[in-house]
């Protein structure tokens, strides 16, 4: 990995925990269904250029 993947590593890594938190606290507070879905999705998404990124 060069240094620009790296760093974006670690960008993502940090918003992957941020998100897992916030989808913790909207299952537990289930005021928007579509909230849930949403956070998922975006984590899916970010796992996804993770590997991505450790592949390259």
């Amino acid at each position: 990995m060069d240094k620009k993947a790296k760093k974006r590593h670690e960008v993502i890594k940090k918003k992957l925990e941020q998100l897992r938190q916030q989808l913790a606290g909207a299952k537990q507070q289930t005021d928007d269904p579509d909230e849930i879905v949403q956070l998922q999705a975006e984590i899916t998404k970010l796992e996804t250029e993770m590997v991505s990124l450790k592949q390259s």
